[in-house]
């Protein structure tokens, strides 16, 4: 009776008194602070005190959530809005340009970032036995899901860890696993059944966005590939496009691209060199294509990046 009793006192809780307590431990954690990481492996918190232009990132498979404030993330032509009262899902790596629509220095704009594993997705909906969800999802990727107590408890007890550090390595893998779950529960989960359900065409992409960040050096052929996720090859672009808003062939380039960035920054590698290590053959084209999707050579970025991080 008494267990019942707090799960009925926890489920009336509202998402803005949840949200409220989370913004206190994301406040403290992030003082002085704009992107922080936390002793739970796969979160991950932000803090912005001012509106901001889009910037440029990567969005990783994640569930993200702002207890305070607004943003945005824009992807190909497509603009995803989230607050206290929708939180962002995302299946893909895929590049983007993040935005803080609504923040201030006495109201920052605060939130968090949760890696989501689509494995462990897949093994929830063969354990659980759960039935297709009767909803036709949209494609894409990427969505707005609706905040509820059933998703943000989960998230509370697991920012709960954070005073309790020794039991982190033993409950955060349990609570996070929970998170999926709810996530499972959601608006959105159509869209993330299609996603991590074994033979689906979505699933099939994510088998292809795996080969490709596995082979990103190697030559591509779309025909190979197509043949590896058993899909035709115009099947193979149609529903790439649609989950990833690029083709293959530019999802290539962007792994390149990145990985290049990387060890000219992290390794030293001159341009050249990482031009080959990545998979280019002529040097020129490597910058052609750098100067394109960086706006800037790759000289002249390193070195901006170089003298930032020391200031």
């Amino acid at each position: 009776m008494v267990v019942q009793d707090r799960a009925k006192r926890r489920s009336d809780r509202t998402p803005s008194a949840i949200n409220a307590d989370l913004a206190e431990v994301i406040g403290r954690w992030t003082a002085g602070k704009e992107d922080c990481l936390t002793p739970v492996q796969n979160l991950f918190f932000f803090r912005r005190e001012l509106p901001t232009d889009p910037c440029a990132c990567t969005v990783e498979p994640s569930v993200l959530f702002v207890v305070q404030g607004a943003k945005q993330l824009l992807i190909g032509e497509q603009s995803f809005a989230y607050n206290t009262a929708h939180f962002l899902l995302n299946s893909l790596d895929l590049p983007a340009s993040s935005q803080v629509l609504e923040a201030s220095p006495d109201r920052p704009c605060m939130g968090l970032m949760l890696r989501l594993d689509l494995r462990v997705m897949a093994d929830i909906i063969t354990q659980s036995g759960m039935p297709p969800p009767r909803d036709r999802a949209a494609d894409g990727s990427t969505a707005i899901g609706t905040v509820t107590p059933a998703v943000l408890e989960p998230v509370h007890r697991l920012l709960a860890l954070l005073h309790e550090p020794d039991a982190i390595a033993v409950l955060a893998p349990l609570i996070e696993r929970e998170i999926h779950f709810r996530l499972l529960q959601s608006d959105l989960a159509g869209r993330i059944w299609r996603m991590a359900s074994v033979g689906s065409q979505s699933h099939r992409i994510v088998r292809a966005v795996d080969w490709l960040r596995a082979n990103y050096a190697q030559p591509l052929r779309i025909d190979e590939l197509a043949a590896h996720v058993q899909m035709s090859p115009s099947t193979l672009h149609h529903h790439f496009r649609l989950l990833t808003a690029m083709s293959p062939l530019q999802y290539q380039k962007w792994l390149r691209l990145n990985e290049a960035k990387r060890l000219m920054l992290n390794e030293h590698l001159d341009a050249a060199n990482a031009a080959f290590r990545v998979g280019y053959e002529s040097p020129s084209q490597f910058s052609r294509e750098y100067s394109r999707l960086f706006g800037v050579t790759p000289k002249r970025d390193i070195n901006g990046l170089r003298r930032t991080a020391v200031t």
